[in-house]
């Protein structure tokens, strides 16, 4: 039997969210065909211009403002923030500084001191008992 290598394709919408890039500002061929995982493994490690652009100034998805506003993709529901928003309109925000978007940050660095907070506690009780972390318990 031999095998045979298929080669691994997927929409563009999943290309674009692992670009990290605003799938409706990306070229029209990107949108209407297929991405390989070789082709993606290019887009990544030698991106053109269109994908460098778009990076640079956006407009970006939400996923993208979220983390350049550091907030929670939720937080930007809360804060009315549906559409994509382009570079500058994000630096424009963060230097009007609304009130809703300090709320968010704040919210968004105590879930971070608690995750730390839970994974020290967990790493203790871990060295506590023995175990090593990562390994499954038996």
């Amino acid at each position: 039997m031999t095998s045979h290598q298929s080669t691994q394709t997927m929409k563009p919408a999943t290309a674009a969210k692992k670009l990290g890039v605003y799938l409706e500002a990306t070229p029209a061929e990107f949108q209407e065909g297929v991405v390989s995982r070789t082709e993606l493994n290019a887009l990544q490690s030698d991106p053109p211009e269109w994908l460098v652009e778009l990076r640079r100034n956006g407009p970006h998805p939400r996923p993208v403002v979220a983390a350049k506003l550091g907030i929670s993709i939720s937080g930007l529901a809360r804060g009315g923030i549906t559409d994509p928003l382009t570079t500058e309109q994000i630096e424009a925000l963060k230097q009007e500084g609304p009130e809703w978007l300090e709320r968010e940050r704040a919210t968004q660095a105590e879930v971070r001191k608690e995750a730390t907070r839970i994974k020290e506690k967990n790493k203790e009780k871990d060295a506590e008992s023995g175990d090593q972390p990562g390994r499954p318990r038996s």
